[in-house]
């Protein structure tokens, strides 16, 4: 059967209370008419303000449950959350441009939960300057950013980063013009300020936006364009209301 949607894949976290990890991209991509597929990394134990306990899935596991969906159909673009160490998610990366070496891979660095749990512990530079030769954009944020680099500074981690691969700053940890994302990509460099007022911090909102993007990406924008719809969808869902779960809107 042929679906006037394109297909998204996802491969991150389950949190059982659906603010972040694998239902909160789903509920994204749902909400950009992209027909959006799951396959679990780790299993937490977390509400939208405490993290208890992490089980990783291995390898194997992964790849055996997505396995049938990248033979029995087309995967446009695909989302990467949390795996248990680098060097893992450069295999799962390696196994998936096999698969499909033209689907968009957007990677979301996720080191740690907003509440401070780290998932990872250490960071492999050469992996990171590998995954950042394969995907199509990473989306860390500024503390990811300087660990991922291993640099001091936030100017010499983004040169850093932006010799490797095209790379999507989030602002939410800036001293200084908080909430304005910075996009380097193909040598060049474009600011993506906050659009709507009245923003609260939400649980998985790190998620949300990676997902958009990836979406954006599945309906042919470019990286561009999809990282600045992605923002303005992120803002939507900050703004839904002022909890840490997010409200879900086109």
């Amino acid at each position: 059967m042929a679906y006037n949607r394109p297909i998204v894949l996802t491969f991150a976290g389950f949190d059982p209370c659906g603010g972040a990890g694998v239902l909160a991209d789903i509920k994204t991509l749902e909400q950009h008419h992209c027909l959006g597929f799951g396959v679990l990394t780790a299993l937490t134990r977390q509400t939208e303000d405490t993290f208890e306990s992490v089980d990783w899935l291995s390898f194997d596991a992964i790849v055996r449950t997505a396995g049938p969906l990248f033979e029995r159909y087309t995967i446009a673009a695909i989302k990467i959350g949390i795996v248990r160490d680098l060097p893992m998610l450069l295999q799962l990366v390696h196994w998936i441009r096999h698969k499909a070496p033209a689907a968009h891979i957007v990677w979301d660095t996720v080191l740690a939960s907003s509440t401070g749990f780290a998932f990872v512990a250490d960071v492999d530079r050469s992996a990171v300057v590998s995954l950042l030769r394969e995907v199509t954009l990473a989306t860390p944020n500024i503390p990811e950013a300087l660990a991922l680099s291993g640099k001091d500074t936030l100017a010499d981690a983004l040169a850093w980063l932006a010799d490797h691969g095209a790379v999507l700053i989030k602002g939410g940890h800036a001293s200084e013009n908080p909430g304005v994302d910075y996009l380097y990509a193909d040598g060049e460099a474009m600011a993506f300020r906050t659009a709507a007022g009245g923003l609260s911090a939400k649980h998985g909102s790190g998620c949300i936006l990676s997902s958009s993007i990836a979406a954006g990406m599945a309906h042919g924008l470019g990286v561009a364009d999809a990282c600045r719809e992605g923002k303005l969808y992120v803002e939507r869902a900050l703004a839904s209301n002022t909890g840490l779960l997010a409200y879900h809107y086109a």
